[in-house]
């Protein structure tokens, strides 16, 4: 990630840290970790299916500076709040608005057995909050990464830090400590992502492959509705009961399965008769082919094909819209004109849907004219004004070690 694209620099950011922290330049540390999008396999994650996420070049830094006491002091370039909190009290603030997703991650890096330390930090996220984007595990491992680094190097130890132990302590974190019952998809994608590669996820396992990317003279665009999100989570909890309702169903015929990504397409067609309720088969058969789709979007990109990933995106989409029903006329919109352009290859919803965003493959030379005219077109027929983020696939957290930027 390249922190000047985002407003400062590195080296603008260790001056603020200093100006909030004092003291010198010496022992401070910087690290980051990305947002990600998922580019398809929606609504797949919570029955045991694939996504295919990619780490953007949007993300949080976390400049930092180890303590020779317990104490974690936290603050960031956009707020004027100011977190002080003890690491032997830590139960005592999951009441706080800012600060509590921070003070989750160092929560559950205790209690898996991480030796931490006193930190000052500083953090510096250029995602939009709520947007779909997974500012929220970028924060949490950023957060862990910078943690059990300065933890480690506090207590003398030289083991290597497990990246997927990182993600699934971030999600613990988010589900445990904040209260919000995640997957692990965002963390996963922030904590493992690698430049011009998306990961093929296997979400009931965790066993993942890294895919090459390669977008050529393409960008991923995204568009954010900016819609306020008021069914979303009813809706969220919703799909899952229905599909676990059919779950139920099918295991009647398929005893062997235990979850829908178990199901494959053949076999959904062979036994859809036996679920007799109409929404429950078409939650069902999303859930099935938008696997199938996953799979099929593997092969294609190993093969270099994009104009076939992008038909792929847009067949998601649809099936999103008229099986799963989660789009509404804000992400419609945005993929309907979106795909009016010479030069998308692809465009779908991205996220849990009812607003969020819409991802684009969209030729470089055409960008500027897509967001121009979609943009445009989206508030004449919504009335509202979408904001859009160009981004390539880049890599996983890590640690800034080069000044003035990456």
């Amino acid at each position: 990630m390249n922190a000047e694209k985002l407003g400062m620099t590195v080296d603008e950011l260790k001056e603020k840290f200093i100006e909030i922290y004092g003291h010198s330049e010496e022992k401070i540390r910087v690290f980051s970790a990305p947002g990600r999008v998922n580019l398809i396999g929606e609504h797949t994650d919570y029955n045991g299916g694939y996504v295919f996420p990619a780490a953007l070049t949007m993300g949080t830094f976390v400049v930092a500076r180890a303590r020779a006491d317990r104490i974690l002091r936290l603050a960031a370039t956009d707020l004027e709040d100011r977190v002080e909190a003890s690491l032997d009290r830590l139960e005592e603030y999951r009441h706080l608005k800012w600060g509590n997703y921070q003070l989750g991650v160092a929560d559950q890096l205790q209690k898996h057995g991480y030796g931490l330390t006193g930190c000052d930090m500083l953090f510096h996220g250029t995602l939009p909050y709520g947007a779909g984007l997974s500012s929220s595990a970028s924060i949490e491992v950023a957060t862990a990464l910078t943690l059990a680094t300065l933890g480690k190097e506090a207590f003398g130890e030289d083991a290597a830090i497990d990246l997927v132990e990182l993600a699934k302590i971030g999600q613990k974190a988010e589900n445990l400590y904040v209260g919000v019952n995640c997957g692990i998809m965002d963390q996963f994608a922030s904590a493992m992502g690698k430049v011009n590669h998306a990961i093929f996820l296997n979400a009931k396992d965790l066993s993942y492959k890294l895919v090459p990317l390669n977008l050529g003279d393409n960008n991923i665009v995204i568009a954010n509705t900016n819609k306020k999100r008021g069914l979303g989570d009813s809706k969220y909890n919703e799909r899952r009961r229905e599909c676990e309702t059919g779950l139920d169903v099918l295991k009647t015929v398929l005893p062997g399965i235990s979850c829908l990504g178990d199901v494959s397409y053949e076999q959904f067609i062979e036994h859809k008769h036996v679920i007799k309720d109409e929404v429950i088969r078409k939650r069902v058969e999303h859930v099935v082919s938008e696997n199938d789709r996953v799979k099929k979007s593997v092969e294609t990109l190993y093969k270099g094909n994009l104009s076939e990933f992008g038909r792929l995106m847009v067949d998601s989409h649809c099936s999103l819209r008229d099986l799963y029903e989660v789009t509404g006329i804000e992400l419609d919109t945005l993929v309907e004109e979106a795909l009016k352009i010479d030069g998308v290859l692809g465009s779908r919803m991205t996220g849990a849907g009812f607003g969020g965003c819409s991802v684009s493959i969209v030729k470089k030379d055409a960008t500027e004219w897509f967001i121009e005219k979609v943009g445009r077109e989206y508030e004449r027929k919504v009335g509202l004004k979408a904001d859009f983020y160009v981004s390539e696939a880049r890599d996983g957290a890590r640690e800034n070690r080069i000044g003035n930027g990456r």
